[in-house]
């Protein structure tokens, strides 16, 4: 068994073809955990959490709901796999716990910092500060309803910038009656340490698979396994062997075989302890 712990089948990418998107992965034995990024996005994660309950995948699919911080001010977004105009919104927070507050909602977020895209002729100063406000409300939130937190971060090109914010946010906010994990990380050894010391787990996906700078096979080696949970981020980050082709949570198995590559570890290894650190972090029975 695997965890898909960051999927977004809940997105348009899957519109037409969610439900066999899911029955793919779960008959391969892969516990899919969608993620919102707004409040349509966060509605639509739990709506197909709810109906697969009733559709033969009781038990395998659930929900996380959330502010993405490139949607707490509009913007247009050009990237090699990401193509869209964001919709500003506030974050509202009695709004997203009559959500959380459903038992298929495992988690909030994904929410967090992302300086990597602020665009030119932009406030940064005013849209940080934007960001920050949501992020700290959905802190709070998680530990109100006490669901997971999951962390979005995306520092500025070739520094670790939001990564030390996001650390000095959660220093301040208190971690330790607080599950969480750093989503899609991509930072050093070092900012990946200093996340491990105040009880994260680290997410990795397809990006070990094709990464070329060598980054991500160091902060592997540098992370305990018993630290690490998968993820797809699909419909983005297709690993290899299926660069070039739309995501899903059943290509998270080659996440897992290049983890354990790296780890020299068995596959049956990253398999069992990983599920077991998912099952940890969103509270799974």
């Amino acid at each position: 068994m695997l965890v898909d712990t960051h999927a977004h089948v809940n997105f348009a990418a899957f519109k037409e073809e969610y439900k066999d998107v899911l029955i793919r992965a779960v008959e391969a034995g892969v516990l899919v955990v969608n993620v919102g990024t707004q409040l349509d996005t966060s509605r639509e994660a739990v709506r197909i959490a709810e109906e697969s309950q009733m559709s033969g995948m009781r038990g395998q699919v659930f929900a996380v709901v959330g502010l993405h911080p490139v949607h707490t001010y509009s913007q247009d977004l050009d990237e090699e796999e990401t193509h869209f105009k964001t919709r500003e919104e506030v974050f509202n927070y009695e709004e997203y716990k009559k959500l959380g507050e459903n038992p298929l909602v495992v988690g909030i977020g994904e929410c967090g910092l992302d300086y990597y895209r602020l665009s030119e002729g932009t406030d940064h100063l005013s849209i940080i500060k934007q960001q920050k406000a949501a992020f700290e409300l959905q802190i709070k939130l998680a530990k109100e309803l006490n669901k997971a937190l999951v962390i979005h971060c995306r520092p500025s090109k070739n520094t670790q910038d939001a990564y030390e914010d996001i650390l000095n946010i959660l220093d301040f906010a208190g971690t330790s009656d607080l599950r969480f994990e750093i989503h899609s990380f991509t930072g050093s050894p070092e900012i990946a340490q200093e996340f491990v010391r105040r009880g994260a787990f680290v997410g990795f996906n397809g990006i070990i698979t094709f990464d070329k700078t060598g980054n991500m096979a160091k902060v592997a080696d540098t992370v305990p396994l018993e630290r690490i949970v998968l993820e797809t981020d699909c419909p983005y980050l297709t690993p290899v062997p299926h660069r070039g082709k739309k995501n899903e949570p059943l290509f998270v198995k080659h996440v897992a075989e290049k983890l354990a590559e790296l780890k020299g570890a068995s596959l049956a290894k990253v398999e069992e302890i990983t599920t077991q650190n998912a099952k940890e972090l969103f509270n799974l029975n």
